[in-house]
């Protein structure tokens, strides 16, 4: 499962920003995002063959070097006939027809795009803290009407276990989250290899 969450850095926006409804119809295809990817890490432009040959190489799996014609060559097509036009008419790309070169615009580098793969057994960090607070407010409950086994702790107990759950958890989401930002890792996030 992917979930996506977009936000943008206000001071490089300009009078053309996009809706969030057009956001999330230009992610919501894979190979969008993996051009989007492909951009954010690039120096600069990028020709539509580099391109299509990173594209291709997340696709099937392979190294960049690794990919072949045939494969390539359908994501070049796709790309140029379907997925480059819709980033262009967006203004999260231009395409430079004559010299086949794709450059990001100032809307796709203001664009902090956050990917959440989840695996079948995983769940997203909304959920998690919820039920993180869900512990913190039962466990503040059962030493507030003196539950045994519990009333020995005092609410400043609960105060300081609550606080370090909370902080040590936003730290390891802070680090897992800067790891699913699009343009941040070699690989995009959705092909990120679970351990």
């Amino acid at each position: 499962m992917v979930s996506t969450a977009v936000t943008t850095n206000e001071s490089a926006r300009n009078g053309g920003e996009l809706s969030e409804e057009e956001i999330f119809e230009v992610l919501s295809n894979r190979r969008r995002r993996f051009v989007i990817h492909a951009l954010k890490r690039a120096e600069g432009p990028l020709e539509v063959s580099e391109l299509s040959t990173h594209v291709t190489a997340w696709e099937v799996g392979v190294e960049p070097e690794e990919v072949r014609y045939e494969d390539r060559r359908n994501v070049y097509s796709t790309l140029q006939r379907t997925h480059l036009p819709k980033l262009e008419e967006k203004n999260v790309v231009t395409v430079d027809e004559e010299t086949n070169v794709v450059a990001p615009t100032p809307e796709l580098k203001s664009l902090d795009i956050y990917v959440e793969v989840l695996g079948s057994r995983e769940i997203p960090w909304s959920l998690y803290y919820v039920g993180l607070a869900g512990v913190a407010v039962s466990l503040l409950l059962a030493v507030a009407t003196g539950t045994p086994g519990f009333a020995a702790l005092e609410p400043l107990d609960v105060g300081v276990f609550t606080a370090t759950t909370f902080g040590i958890s936003a730290v390891v989401h802070h680090v897992i989250g800067r790891r699913a930002r699009l343009g941040d890792t070699e690989k995009p996030p959705e092909l990120r290899k679970r351990e």
